[in-house]
């Protein structure tokens, strides 16, 4: 069977598998955080279902937890914990009844919600906190991807917090980090990102990586510029 690892040439087929479905169906990755480690990891699922300890319904609950969050940033603005709160409970919140119901993109009303959390986010970071928390700059990097905001360039920002605060560094995460880069045409960014990843990368895998981040590459470079869609209202 494929998955029997006991012989080089599995365990290298294996490696093809899993590295090709991790970076060549990227789309997928950032919508829904799959290949996220412990420290940084979360998509839309991990961040609607929650706990699951919240009673009521998912709506109720979120909704009255961002009528919170929204008063404490009215009451002490000057605090980006309070802005990084209503940031995260508004992209859950898009991703409650905002997504198409094949689960590939959002909805308006979804695009619209993650718009609300982008602005929250960007208050935060204006207000210049001394770590940036990966989770939510992943779960923002989430929301400006194609899927959602389509502001590619905002999204590899936010992304650039990820990879910074995992500790050991993450071949995964730069060559997510380089994929994002390439697609939103920073070039130099995602080769930047590409060496990293392949400096972290296992021995045997090195050479696999190079080239498929230099795939990547190249089929980004063949598309048209990704656009970015205007805020809502």
């Amino acid at each position: 069977m494929l998955f029997d690892l006991r012989g080089r040439g599995r365990r290298r087929t294996v490696q093809v598998i899993y590295l090709g479905l991790a970076l060549l169906l990227g789309g997928g990755l950032v919508l829904f955080g799959i290949g996220s480690s412990s420290n940084v990891g979360g998509g839309i699922v991990d961040a609607v279902i929650g706990d699951g300890n919240n009673g009521g319904t998912a709506t109720e609950t979120i909704d009255k937890q961002i009528e919170a969050a929204f008063a404490k940033t009215r009451a002490t603005p000057r605090k980006p914990e309070v802005w990084a709160e209503l940031a995260r409970l508004r992209f859950q919140r898009a991703g409650i009844d905002g997504i198409s119901s094949d689960g590939s993109t959002y909805t308006a009303e979804g695009k619209a919600r993650l718009s609300e959390a982008a602005d929250a986010w960007e208050r935060y970071l204006k207000l210049d906190p001394k770590k940036p928390d990966p989770k939510l700059a992943r779960l923002m990097s989430q929301a400006y991807a194609q899927p959602g905001l389509n502001e590619p360039i905002k999204a590899v920002r936010a992304f650039e917090i990820v990879t910074a605060a995992e500790d050991p560094p993450s071949s995964n995460l730069f060559a997510q980090l380089a994929r994002l880069a390439y697609d939103a045409g920073e070039t130099r960014t995602g080769d930047l990102a590409a060496d990293r990843a392949v400096d972290l990368a296992p021995k045997d895998n090195k050479s696999l990586l190079r080239t498929t981040l230099e795939q990547i590459k190249t089929q980004a470079a063949s598309q048209p510029p990704q656009t970015t869609t205007p805020p809502a209202g």
